[in-house]
């Protein structure tokens, strides 16, 4: 059985929808739709019978061969969070903007149905990170691309220590330090001046945002670590985020990082890879030398 799962709808991409369902009915294929997915398209999609509906992904979670995420790279990231432990596959079909992860145009929705029905696709397991807390902090405590700690509602910067089994490795001073998987290292990382890492590579980045102290750079580190964190400054509130959720954290709170003893399973073509994913999505190595 497939899942369809999406966060936002647009009604421009309602006669893609209509044309996914049609196509699932014809295929004979079983599927079932989150339900506030299903609200957001009411008025707009129809079909030819009701599909099935959900609340709970704990209701299907057993008769679930493949989610399909319909949106961009942010709906995976719900997806991986909905999924949790069980590692069902989720195959991202972008409806978003860059689609790093949701690399499946929205135009190859019959492809993707083609590849589930035959079985011909690809899965890549990818490394999840875990956070530990001394206090509650996330009821989901692991994340897919990267944990990070930032300042909040102030304009000095903060101070982060960082201890690397339990060994300080440095101290901050800086809007805030990212730590994150091989597939968050495209991200907010890279934005920050962080290093691509290769999806197996088995590592940690630690990328500073915006250091002080200019001598520091990214750092490569094993996932076989565990990275531990303690945070200061004027103000009396920070920002700690997991992938896209987020909470407030003052100095009393004690973080820690490892890797989570399950993964994410991210489902690809045969015809796609990370290093295609590279030079389409982010213009890797373009010049007109080449």
């Amino acid at each position: 059985m497939i899942v369809i799962f999406g966060k936002s709808f647009s009604p421009a991409n309602a006669d893609l929808m209509n044309n996914l369902f049609s196509y699932l009915d014809k295929k004979g294929m079983k599927y079932v739709v989150d339900k506030t997915f299903m609200q957001m398209m009411k008025g707009y999609v129809s079909y030819n019978r009701a599909p099935d509906v959900f609340e709970n992904f704990n209701e299907v979670k057993g008769q679930t061969e493949v989610v399909f995420s319909i949106g961009g790279d942010g709906t995976i990231l719900d997806s991986v969070v909905m999924v949790k432990e069980s590692q069902i596959p989720i195959f991202g079909i972008n409806f978003g903007r860059l689609g790093f992860l949701a690399s499946l145009g929205k135009d190859k929705l019959e492809d993707a149905v083609d590849a589930v029905e035959r079985g011909q696709y690809m899965i890549d397991k990818r490394t999840l990170l875990e956070l530990q807390c001394n206090k509650p902090l996330f009821e989901d405590s692991f994340a897919l691309n990267d944990m990070t700690i930032q300042r909040k509602d102030q304009s000095s910067m903060i101070t982060v220590n960082a201890y690397i089994n339990g060994e300080m490795l440095n101290t901050y001073w800086a809007d805030g330090l990212i730590i994150s998987t091989p597939t968050g290292s495209t991200g907010y990382s890279l934005s920050c001046g962080g290093p691509i890492l290769y999806p197996t590579s088995g590592n940690f980045a630690i990328t500073p945002i915006a250091p002080h102290n200019l001598n520091v750079r990214p750092m490569v580190v094993s996932d076989d670590v565990v990275l531990s964190f303690e945070v200061n400054g004027r103000g009396d509130s920070f920002l700690c985020t997991l992938d896209s959720r987020f909470r407030s954290i003052d100095h009393t709170y004690q973080l820690a990082i490892k890797k989570a003893s399950f993964h994410a399973n991210i489902v690809r073509l045969t015809d796609q890879s990370f290093l295609s994913a590279l030079k389409s999505k982010l213009n890797w190595g373009m010049d007109q030398r080449n």
